[in-house]
C-alpha cells in the first residue's frame, strides 16, 4: 500500500465520518502554488486551500513576520492582555473596507465565526430578528451559519431545526435565467408573504457566490439592496470571505459595486493560511453590543495578526490585485479556447482571478454534470493538479490559483486541466493524440 493510501486508511479510522477529504493526497510541504506530497508527487494547487493563499504557500515575508511573533509570544489573549500589532491590523482593515464611514473592527478565528458576529451586531444595532440571505449562498457551518447557507446537501441535511426568522430569495444568475429583476421581486414577496421589513435585522449576501458556483452580483442588484435596506434601515453584511484580499481584482469585491457595506465579513486570504476572520463595518453598528458580548479566547491570534500584516504588505508591494485580472485573463482565455472543442465546458465566468468553468451535458445550462465533474477532479489530481468543485448542482470547477503562481505555473496546469477534459469527454480523440505524440 502507498503511503497516501495508508495514511487515508489511518485517517478514515481516526475521523469522523462527516468530515471528509477531496483526494488521498496527503502534503509533506507546499511553495507558493506546488505542492508534494509524501511519496514525492508535485501537485499544482489550484485549490489555495479554498482560497486562503492568495499569497500562495509561506510567503517568505509572512513566514518571516510569523517566526518574529513566535519569538515573542505566541497566545495572551485578545482581551486580557492585548497587543500593538492587533490595533494597527484594525486600523489599516477599517482604512481599507470602502466607504466614508467611520469603521470599527473585530477579530474572531473563523469565518463562520464572523458571520455570526455580523448577525449579533445587526440585531443588536436594530432590535430586530429576522435575516434574508439567498440560494445558493454558503456562510459557514456554525448554526445560524448553517441556517443562512442557502444550500442542503450536505451542509445543512440532519442538523435541523435551525435558527428562525431566517429567510432566503433566489440570486441572480443570468445563466440559468434568474434576472436582477427577479432577485428583486423574490424579495418584495418576502416582505409581502413571510416578514415585513421593519423586522428585519439584516441581508447577508456574497458579492460573487463561493461554494454556490461563482457566480457574480451584478453591480445593479448589490446597488438595488443597498438602497432597499437604506429605505427599511436593515443592516447590509457583504460576506467577503471567499472573495477578499485581492482575489477578484479589487482588495474586496463589493467596490465593483461602488457601494459602502454596513458590515464585511472577513477571513480565508486574511493571514495567508494562519487562522483568521474578522467583521469590520461601521462604528456606530459596530458599537452596538455591549461589552462582553463579543470576542472569543483565540480571537485575534498573535501569531495570526502577524501573518495578515505581511500579507497586506505584499499585496500592496507585488500588486496583486493587478496580477489577479492579469491572471484571470489568462484562466479565462484559455478555457474558452478550449471551450471551442470541449462542449462539455457551458460556460467560463470570473471576477478577476475567482474564475469558473460550468460542465453541462448537450451544451445545456439546465443539464448539469456533476458526474464529469467529480471524475475531472480526480483526473487532474492524477495529472499532478488540485481542482476543487462547487455549485448548488456540484457541476461547477473553481479556479483558486494562488495570484503570487507564475504563468508558467498557470498554463502548465491548465495544459493538465484540459488534457484531462478531453480525456473523459472525447476518449478517442485523445488516445488518437497520445499515439501522434508517441511515434513523433
Amino acid at each position: 500500500m502507498s503511503r497516501n493510501l495508508d495514511l487515508q486508511a489511518r485517517r478514515d479510522a481516526a475521523f469522523a465520518r462527516g468530515l471528509g477529504n477531496q483526494l488521498p493526497v496527503y502534503v509533506e510541504r507546499a511553495r507558493n502554488a506546488e505542492m508534494w506530497d509524501v511519496e514525492g508527487r508535485r501537485y499544482i494547487d489550484f485549490a489555495a486551500g479554498i482560497a486562503v493563499l492568495n499569497t500562495g504557500h509561506l510567503h517568505p515575508k509572512v513566514q518571516a513576520a510569523v517566526a518574529k511573533q513566535l519569538d515573542a509570544f505566541s497566545h495572551t489573549c485578545l482581551m486580557v492582555t492585548p497587543y500593538g500589532i492587533a490595533v494597527e491590523l484594525a486600523e489599516k482593515l477599517n482604512r481599507l473596507a470602502p466607504g466614508p464611514t467611520p469603521k470599527k473592527a473585530i477579530f474572531v478565528t473563523t469565518g463562520a465565526e464572523a458571520v455570526e458576529n455580523t448577525i449579533k451586531i445587526a440585531r443588536a444595532h436594530t432590535g430586530r430578528a429576522g435575516v434574508i440571505a439567498f440560494g445558493g449562498g454558503f456562510h459557514g457551518r456554525a448554526y445560524m451559519a448553517m441556517a443562512l447557507t442557502g444550500k442542503v446537501a450536505p451542509y445543512k441535511a440532519g442538523f435541523g431545526p435551525f435558527p428562525a426568522e431566517v429567510y432566503h430569495a433566489p440570486f441572480p444568475i443570468a445563466y440559468h435565467g434568474v434576472s436582477v429583476q427577479q432577485s428583486l421581486d423574490a424579495l418584495e414577496h418576502i416582505f409581502k408573504y413571510d416578514v415585513e421589513p421593519a423586522r428585519v435585522a439584516a441581508i447577508i449576501v456574497e458579492p460573487v457566490m463561493g461554494e454556490g458556483g461563482f457566480y457574480i452580483a451584478p453591480p445593479e442588484f448589490l446597488q438595488a439592496l443597498r438602497k432597499l435596506c437604506d429605505a427599511h434601515g436593515i443592516v447590509l453584511v457583504i460576506d467577503e470571505i471567499q472573495t477578499g484580499f485581492a482575489r477578484t481584482g479589487r482588495m474586496f469585491a463589493v467596490e465593483y459595486a461602488g457601494i459602502e457595506p454596513d458590515l464585511m465579513t472577513m477571513a480565508k486570504s486574511l493571514a495567508g493560511g494562519f487562522p483568521l476572520a474578522a467583521v469590520v463595518g461601521k462604528a456606530h453598528i459596530m458599537d452596538a453590543p455591549a461589552p462582553g458580548g463579543l470576542g472569543g479566547t483565540y480571537a485575534g491570534s498573535p501569531v495570526s495578526i502577524a501573518a495578515a500584516l505581511a500579507v497586506l504588505e505584499v499585496i500592496e508591494e507585488e500588486q496583486l490585485c493587478a496580477r489577479a485580472e492579469k491572471m484571470g485573463a489568462l484562466f479565462v482565455d484559455t478555457l474558452r479556447n478550449a471551450q471551442k472543442s470541449l462542449p462539455a465546458i457551458g460556460e467560463v465566468r470570473n471576477l478577476g482571478s475567482m474564475v469558473a468553468m460550468e460542465l453541462v451535458k448537450n451544451g445545456d445550462p439546465h443539464q448539469p454534470d456533476p458526474d464529469l465533474t467529480k471524475a475531472l477532479v480526480k483526473q487532474a489530481a492524477a495529472k499532478g493538479v488540485v481542482l476543487l468543485s462547487c455549485g448548488v448542482y456540484g457541476n461547477v470547477i473553481r479556479f483558486l490559483a494562488p495570484l503570487t503562481a507564475s504563468d508558467e505555473i498557470v498554463r502548465e496546469g491548465l495544459g493538465q486541466v484540459i488534457d484531462a477534459l478531453t480525456e473523459l469527454t472525447q476518449p478517442v480523440a485523445a488516445a488518437g493524440v497520445a499515439r501522434v505524440a508517441s511515434t513523433a
